[in-house]
């Protein structure tokens, strides 16, 4: 029987240590950013310094759990050259590093030796792993829960495989 899959705020909240962030995809169909990604198309520049216009319940529940002392840290592998969408994602980035988030990129051409999951995940303080499942087209399927050591382990590994080979996001040039 499948599990119920808490809300990403609920997982976080019970964080004590880490969570850990692997992106893989070069392309999501969030329809919560949706508008925000049509304006940034549009030409408008994303705005990080107004957080009344940008601020949710993701950046409140990473910057709550930082502030008890979790690391959050996200690692993105991308194809280069980057998609439209992967641009967008690199302009919104300093919004998780606002909110306490470290992130890194991590070119796809330098990650052919790394054995990678096939799909998107978080690690909640080395226990747990939320897999997100997407469609071809990026639009989200579901999310499963996963907390068999050995899975959790190839997850802690790949994560960290690709965290030591990624640019900090500051020094991260998109080509």
């Amino acid at each position: 029987m499948p599990r119920t899959v808490p809300p990403f705020a609920d997982l976080i909240a019970g964080c004590v240590s880490s969570a850990l962030h692997l992106e893989t995809r070069d392309v999501y169909g969030i329809a919560a950013e949706d508008a925000d990604y049509a304006a940034w198309s549009a030409g408008a520049p994303v705005d990080v310094a107004d957080r009344s216009k940008w601020w949710d319940g993701f950046h409140s529940a990473v910057s709550d759990a930082v502030a008890r002392g979790v690391v959050v840290r996200r690692a993105r592998v991308v194809s280069e050259p980057v998609s439209e969408y992967i641009r967008y994602e690199h302009a919104c980035t300093p919004r998780n590093i606002e909110a306490g988030e470290d992130v890194r990129w991590l070119p796809r051409s330098a990650a052919s030796d790394l054995m990678l999951p096939g799909n998107d995940y978080w690690i909640f303080d080395g226990r747990l792993v939320r897999f997100g499942l997407f469609a071809g087209d990026g639009t989200f399927v579901a999310h499963v829960l996963e907390d068999a050591p050995h899975v959790v382990k190839q997850c802690s590994d790949a994560f960290q495989a690709v965290w030591d080979r990624a640019t900090p996001h500051a020094a991260y040039e998109m080509i």
